[in-house]
């Protein structure tokens, strides 16, 4: 028996590949499948079934290419409607997968068809559990991310959570493996772990939904409060997932279309389009092209697309680093956002080549910026809401970057703003966002709120 995990940083997901005896089954597996196959020649094994936790919103899963390249059988648990062929199981259903099987445990809260999926081994041992986005380590799922359910209330889908997890998840054996949907980083939960994978010992430790003292109403009460409004585009990944979705071959090939400066310019004009800059900070920095938006390969780039740009119509003109153009399009489509118009030749270098306009964003070090802090400058921490109680700038205002469409009409564009955010990654998705709505006397606070505590500015704490 093979037990994989599939771990994709960007998206802070976890897809699971299984292997025994010639069969293989994968869960939640991602748009781009090619791996899952590769994996099973590997193995010399055959894909039987693809298994499906729940309808997810942060990304778009992969499981109709896959069924459409082996033949396997899509499988989502009780409750689930799907528009295409799949089997819906009963709670408690078995699936055999060589010598080993795995058991549906109907686990709704998150979403009503929440599945988890507990895997025997060969001699019918429980060996692990995959719990989608139902318990994660250290937190549980955020109830209704993304689907509003008729006549049921947060409150109502967390109580039906509790009692998902306390009495079809917490009975299990101790030395069982707990394998989640996602990790820290993801917004499907609050406050997820690093860690990817634990013992169901030691989750009823540290994890507050497994804890006995924990009441069924102090565990309402803990799940919704201050419960974050889902990124703009988690129903649409949905409605793409229920509903079906171009194969990612397809979208390559649609997508990947090399435009001279020329082509490139004539697109970029409309307004429907947007010119995304996916360099590194640093490069960005120094030199981009006018009213593009900066979300950089090197962070949480697909979540941040996401909920920076928010409808996945959107039409994109990509300005990369030499051979970065598939991993772009890769990335961008497995949040839904298939509509690349091309990427330009020859990236920035070609256009600051021609001697087009180019635009810059300021940067300044938090030694300097402690040298003229008592300026009554004004001061943007663009960190969650949440990060600000590990302390904050003194006379700050906290735009949450997600937020910040929201809030630049309130902003003065005569101002000089200084902006951060914990590392410099959003606080320069921030600064182009300001720079494109007309606000061009900005200031990036290089190394972020990291580096502004090492010089001991004036902070405060909650």
């Amino acid at each position: 028996m093979r037990v994989k995990q599939i771990y994709t940083g960007c998206l802070s997901q976890g897809a699971y590949f299984i292997e025994s005896n010639g069969e293989a089954a994968v869960i939640d597996p991602l748009r781009e499948v090619t791996y899952y196959i590769d994996l099973a020649n590997k193995y010399e094994s055959k894909i039987r079934y693809i298994f499906e936790t729940h309808f997810h919103a942060d990304f778009v899963s992969g499981h109709l290419s896959l069924a459409k390249k082996t033949g396997a059988s899509i499988v989502f648990g009780p409750n689930a409607k799907p528009e295409f062929k799949t089997i819906v199981a009963n709670d408690n259903e078995i699936f055999k997968i060589g010598n080993v099987t795995l058991t549906t445990i109907h686990t709704p809260g998150h979403t009503l068809e929440s599945t988890s999926y507990l895997l025997k081994d060969e001699n019918g041992k429980e060996h692990c559990i995959f719990t989608g986005d139902t318990l994660f380590l250290g937190d549980v799922g955020i109830p209704d991310v993304a689907q509003r359910y008729a006549g049921l209330s947060k409150e109502e889908l967390a109580g039906i959570l509790h009692d998902s997890i306390n009495n079809r998840i917490k009975p299990l054996p101790n030395d069982v493996l707990v394998y989640p949907g996602h990790g820290a980083g993801s917004a499907c939960g609050k406050n997820m772990m690093k860690q990817t994978v634990d013992t169901l010992e030691n989750q009823k430790k540290i994890n507050y939904s497994l804890n006995d003292s924990l009441s069924r109403e102090d565990f309402i009460k803990q799940l919704t409060e201050n419960l974050p409004e889902p990124p703009t585009y988690f129903p649409s990944n949905v409605k793409l997932n229920i509903e079906g979705c171009l194969d990612f071959d397809d979208v390559l090939k649609n997508n990947l279309n090399s435009l001279n400066l020329q082509e490139f310019k004539v697109l970029s004009n409309s307004k429907e389009t947007v010119v995304l800059d996916v360099r590194t900070p640093d490069l960005f920095s120094k030199g981009f092209i006018p009213g593009s938006i900066f979300i950089g390969l090197n962070g949480q780039f697909a979540p941040w697309v996401g909920s920076v740009l928010k409808d996945i119509n959107t039409q994109i003109l990509i300005v990369c680093e030499k051979n970065k153009e598939k991993e772009v399009i890769t990335r961008l489509s497995r949040v839904g956002f298939d509509n690349v118009l091309g990427y330009l030749e020859g990236g920035f270098d070609s256009w600051k080549k021609s001697n087009e306009k180019i635009d810059y964003i300021n940067s300044i070090s938090a030694l300097n910026l402690k040298k003229i802090v008592n300026n009554k400058l004004s001061l943007l921490d663009v960190r969650k809401n949440s990060e600000t109680k590990n302390g904050f700038l003194t006379d700050a205002i906290n735009i949450p970057l997600n937020d910040i469409d929201l809030h630049i009409s309130k902003l003065n564009k005569l101002s000089t703003h200084y902006v951060h955010c914990a590392g410099g990654y959003r606080s320069m998705i921030a600064c182009s966002i300001l720079k494109k709505s007309g606000i061009d006397n900005l200031f990036d606070i290089s190394g972020g709120f990291s580096e502004i505590k090492k010089v001991k500015l004036n902070i405060n704490y909650k």
